[in-house]
């Protein structure tokens, strides 16, 4: 089980759109000696809508490569193919990934028979540990907790990452599944509050520009330290709320950017960050004590 911050990280990119692989390379270093617990690869944030499968799968590769077992990897595999989610995590599990996560189908809302479905066959056709994703503000398809509940059932589906940033739900899922299923929160602006709660840790995106502080709150909640979690939680949550101003990765990307860690590159029909939000991301950043 890993417990405390797990970073959705970006894919970065030269102005052309091509993949810069040094650069992620670079990115990775960091966050192991900043103290992240695992790698998430072409999730969301990484643009897995846009990166092509050739792609997928080579970024999956070099992460698994690069990390050489320092931390986790977990590999985005997820599609609203069944055929081409099983395929990826095939893939991810053939280079030494350590877990798949695998989001609700999109676009074709299928419904909860056919998501309990799609991910039974992911699970029974590739042995490995496997991590739902959820988010509905996304997907359209919402993935309901009573059919989360049957899925914990499967050995190798082993938790979930919520991105519902509803407490409730959280909160339900929490107390409602075996003790071994993890719970993932996948909003950063109520991660603490879900951990409070028993949830093992997040899946962030605040993590890719502060990675340290993000696994600093979860430590202190950790060890019951609630003083100290939510002092350090307010550090970043500027941050929580600016790095999604625009649609995620738009505003991690132009921070980075900032920051010197990665280039100006961000596959259409995703654009650079709008101008009058520059100073709001800035802001966040003073604020969590990032230095520009």
């Amino acid at each position: 089980m890993l417990v405390g911050s797990l970073v959705a990280i970006v894919t970065p990119m030269f102005e052309d759109g091509s993949l810069d692989y040094e650069s992620l390379g670079h990115l990775i270093d960091w966050h192991v000696d900043c103290g992240t617990r695992g790698i998430v690869v072409v999730g969301t944030t990484g643009e897995s809508p846009t990166v092509n499968v050739d792609e997928h799968a080579t970024l999956i590769e070099y992460t698994v490569k690069h990390v050489s077992n320092r931390v986790a990897v977990i590999a985005g595999t997820g599609a609203n193919s069944t055929a081409e989610a099983v395929e990826l995590s095939a893939h991810a599990l053939k280079v030494g990934a350590d877990m798949s996560l695998s989001v609700v189908p999109y676009y074709n809302k299928p419904n909860q028979e056919g998501l309990y479905q799609h991910f039974c066959k992911i699970a029974e056709t590739v042995d490995m540990p496997h991590i739902l994703y959820n988010v509905p503000s996304r997907t359209v398809a919402d993935l309901q907790n009573e059919t989360v509940f049957k899925l914990a059932e499967i050995d190798n589906i082993i938790g979930i990452k919520d991105a519902t940033g509803d407490m409730a739900r959280g909160a339900e899922l929490i107390n409602k599944t075996p003790e071994e299923f993890v719970v993932y929160s996948g909003d950063d602006a109520t991660f603490m509050a879900l951990m409070m709660l028993g949830s093992q840790g997040v899946i962030s995106v605040t993590a890719n520009v502060v990675p340290k502080e993000v696994q600093d709150v979860c430590e202190a909640v950790v060890a019951g330290d609630l003083k100290k979690a939510r002092s350090l939680n307010h550090q970043i949550s500027l941050l929580n709320e600016n790095l999604f101003i625009e649609a995620n990765p738009i505003p991690v990307k132009w921070a980075l950017k900032r920051m010197g860690k990665i280039q100006n590159g961000i596959r259409l029909p995703l654009v650079d960050l709008g101008e009058k939000f520059h100073q709001p991301v800035l802001d966040s950043l003073d604020h969590a004590g990032v230095k520009i």
